[in-house]
């Protein structure tokens, strides 16, 4: 359809910087001219009913279901106040699907709004795993959506072995590409070193899919910060070592020269620093945050 299309091209970026969430809801209300839904409220709490109801415009229903999804989604990541938020999504998301099965986008894109941890999303990869087994079930065969299973199972779960199990299932799909046999090797053998995740994450980057490839960049930076607070830690540690304290700032690690400048994640957003333990962390100001605990292990 005309308007799904439209919906797909503004979510490409969506996954990346979750933050676009408000631009997204802005493109979708200059294309279309549904009313306002402002109200915390399902029309129709039964996908069945949804089914029955709509006759032989289901496609036509379920476009204006995930069009509702995405308002949800955008409203609620733009009101880090709102009581209960993201509460309808996954309900939402069930009823689109249900009136459109073959709803292929809806599924995945629903999946990586599902799986995101707050406050950018509800942080429920179980439910994100739900829907895309539905998918599945709907549409047997689509790697795509075994492949995402995947991705959600390493990234969010940490079931690493889950994760295997279903990169494997992806590479034995119709059309599936044949890089996902390798990734089904690393993870089961490997499972979540960080070497082995950068290995996924890079294959990933390389997906056709933009937000894949976006939530890849993401933990690749992400992965990258880590790596540069262990890096800092260990010249607080040398200091230490050389001065019996730990240094008052990073000012002072500049003036001897073991710094040459206050030093900044991948966003460029200083490290913490507490001088009184000498601990380095990822500023909570960092548009990095919230860091994936899978993304922890060495």
């Amino acid at each position: 359809m005309t308007g799904r299309r439209g919906v797909i091209a503004t979510l490409m970026f969506a996954l990346g910087s979750v933050g676009v969430a408000a631009g997204v809801l802005h493109a979708r209300e200059s294309s279309y001219s549904l009313p306002q839904v402002t109200e915390r409220l399902l029309y129709l709490k039964s996908a069945k009913a949804a089914d029955r109801l709509a006759l032989s415009f289901d496609s036509v229903v379920a476009d204006i279901y995930w069009i509702r999804t995405i308002q949800h989604y955008g409203r609620d990541y733009k009101n880090r106040k709102q009581t209960n938020r993201f509460e309808l999504l996954y309900p939402l998301l069930d009823l689109t699907t249900t009136l459109d099965p073959h709803f292929l986008i809806a599924y995945r894109f629903g999946a990586h709004f599902l799986s995101a941890r707050p406050p950018e999303g509800p942080g429920r990869p179980d439910q994100a795993i739900a829907l895309l087994e539905k998918g599945l079930a709907a549409t047997p065969g689509r790697w795509e959506l075994a492949h995402d299973i995947a991705f959600i199972n390493y990234l969010y779960t940490g079931d690493f072995k889950q994760a295997g199990i279903w990169f494997d299932k992806a590479s034995r799909m119709p059309n599936a590409p044949p890089w996902l046999k390798q990734l089904a090797a690393t993870t089961l053998a490997r499972g979540g070193d960080r070497k082995t995740a950068v290995e996924i994450l890079l294959r990933m980057r390389s997906s056709e899919e933009r937000y894949i490839q976006l939530a890849a960049e993401r933990a690749l930076m992400q992965i990258a910060a880590i790596e540069g607070a262990e890096q800092l830690t260990a010249i607080v540690n040398a200091f230490k070592a050389r001065t019996g304290r730990y240094p008052t700032s990073w000012q002072e690690l500049i003036a001897v020269r073991m710094l040459q400048g206050i030093p900044g994640d991948p966003t460029k957003t200083a490290y913490a620093y507490d001088p009184a333990t000498g601990t380095v962390s990822i500023s909570e100001d960092s548009p990095l945050m919230p860091i994936l605990p899978t993304l922890l292990g060495k």
